[in-house]
Parts: C-alpha cells; sequence; structure tokens
C-alpha cells in the first residue's frame, strides 16, 4: 500500500440514516443469485424493506437491470444461460446507471466461475465486490479458498482489498470474524455477527443482495456496504439470543432485520 486508508470514518448516525432511506424508499433489486439461497435471499431483502426480484434469464435480464434500483450478480451456482443472462444485466445496469453488486462465490476455486468473474470485472465497473477473504484474495491472483468456504481470515485479505478497490475504484467488503470493507481510500471494520450465521446456508449470498438495496439509497458505496453489512451482522447478534440453533436462527433472524429500529443499528454497530 502506498498509503494506509483512513480507519471508520463512517459514524453510527450515518447507519441509521441509510436504514431509514432503505425503508422509506423499498428499492426493488434484481437478484441473479444460486439456486441454494434464492428464497432465502428474496426473504432477507423484504425483512429489510426491500423489493426483491429474482429475475436471471437471458431473455430479461437486461432490460430488468435497467428498471431496478440495485442488481446483485452472485455466481454460486452458474449455468451457461445464467451467466449470458448476468452479462447483459450488467450491461443493462451500467448503461441505466444502476448500481450492482459482484459477489464471486468460490473465485479461485473453480475454474469455469473464477473467470466469469474475472471477465465481470475486468470489462465493467461493479460498485462493490463482496466476498470472503480467499474469494477477495483470488481476484488478485491468489488460489481460491476450499469450494465455498473461505482458508483465508478477512484480515489477511485487507490489503488486496485495497489494491483491488483502487486498482477498480469500487467498494470491496470481505466478510470474515470481523468484516473489513474499503473504498481504496478508507477502511470499515465491524465487530458484530455471530458464528451462526456460518451454520445458515444463504447469509453471505443475501448480504450482498443488501449491499445493492443500500446502494439504491445512498451515493456513498462504502456506506451501503457497512449499512447492509451493519443489519445483518447486528440482526444476527439478537437472533442468536433467542434461538435454539441454526433453524431457529434463521427465521429469528429474518424476524430481526425486519424489527430492528435505525436508531438501533447505530446503538449496537461495532465499529473495531
Amino acid at each position: 500500500m502506498t498509503h494506509s486508508p483512513n480507519l471508520n470514518p463512517l459514524a453510527p448516525q450515518r447507519f441509521a440514516e441509510a436504514l431509514h432511506a432503505l425503508r422509506e424508499r423499498a428499492p426493488l433489486v434484481q437478484c441473479l443469485t444460486n439456486i441454494v439461497v434464492a428464497n432465502f435471499t428474496a426473504n432477507v431483502l423484504l425483512a429489510a424493506g426491500c423489493a426483491p426480484a429474482m429475475v436471471d434469464n437471458a431473455q430479461e435480464a437486461e432490460g430488468f437491470a435497467a428498471i431496478s434500483a440495485g442488481v446483485l450478480v452472485n455466481l454460486g451456482t452458474p449455468y451457461q444461460e445464467t451467466a449470458q443472462a448476468m452479462r447483459v444485466a450488467v450491461r443493462g445496469a451500467e448503461n441505466a446507471h444502476v448500481p450492482w453488486v459482484l459477489d464471486p462465490v468460490a473465485a479461485g476455486a473453480v475454474p469455469w466461475r473464477t473467470s466469469i468473474a474475472l471477465e465481470l470485472l475486468a470489462g465493467h465497473s461493479p460498485t462493490i465486490v463482496r466476498g470472503n477473504g480467499s474469494e477477495i484474495l483470488a481476484l488478485t491472483g491468489g488460489q481460491g479458498g476450499k469450494g465455498v468456504e473461505s482458508t483465508a481470515g478477512a484480515d489477511q485479505a485487507v490489503e488486496a482489498a485495497v489494491r483491488l478497490a483502487r486498482k477498480h475504484r469500487m467498494v470491496v467488503a470481505v466478510s470474515g470474524a470481523v468484516d473489513q470493507l474499503t473504498d481504496g481510500e478508507r477502511l470499515v471494520r465491524i465487530a458484530n455477527g455471530h458464528p451462526l450465521l456460518t451454520r445458515v446456508t444463504g447469509a453471505g449470498c443475501a448480504l450482498g443482495a443488501l449491499m445493492a438495496g443500500f446502494a439504491a439509497v445512498t451515493d456513498d458505496a462504502l456506506l451501503a456496504a457497512a449499512a447492509a453489512t451493519a443489519l445483518l451482522t447486528v440482526a444476527a447478534d439478537a437472533a442468536a439470543k433467542q434461538c435454539h440453533g441454526p433453524g431457529s436462527f434463521a427465521v429469528a433472524l429474518i424476524d430481526q432485520l425486519y424489527a430492528l429500529a435505525p436508531e438501533a443499528l447505530a446503538a449496537h454497530l461495532k465499529l473495531a
């Protein structure tokens, strides 16, 4: 790094304001995501205050992206048709100046999806890239993790995230025990969250969708990524206190996303 980014420059009140704007505007979020998590992602978006649309076919994806408020491209279970739908959705989003989020699931671990991630990254301008430590390292030449599981902590990927953010002029969000989010000049570290998030299929994927929603209601992409991360992890902290295991945690998480007030989000936020 030529210089270190400014640490935690966002005041908690800005997170509250972002959540208020999300609830007030209820942005339409198009999700081109994987078959494992589509239902959970839609429910997370609804609970948070967004309007989900799971439009992932090549015939409609470009036009729908143009009328959406935010777009998620998630590479969890890519097929030839959905990969093409992602390409045209990105084109539609960029032509309409709609923010979009790239989630390079298992990048580095599986060659074909890695090539799609690198193609989208090289030829376009994601607003936010969200992944675990191994996925972010893979985008800068690393080997990736064990399938969808990261073998690198978020802290190990910070320098790569900063370089990636500066190179592509975007926000890079690295999920982990302490989430690390940067636009290359600023760095936000969020220490909320609970280990049960790793025992529920789709929590990280749904986070990418939330980032697309927040990017639709704020011009600060770092705030969008950070507010989405804070919302999910603060809700997880509360959900973990009232559940008995992963199944009831998933239900409680949806409830807490719906119930969490903007002021409570700011009050329970833990910036590391």
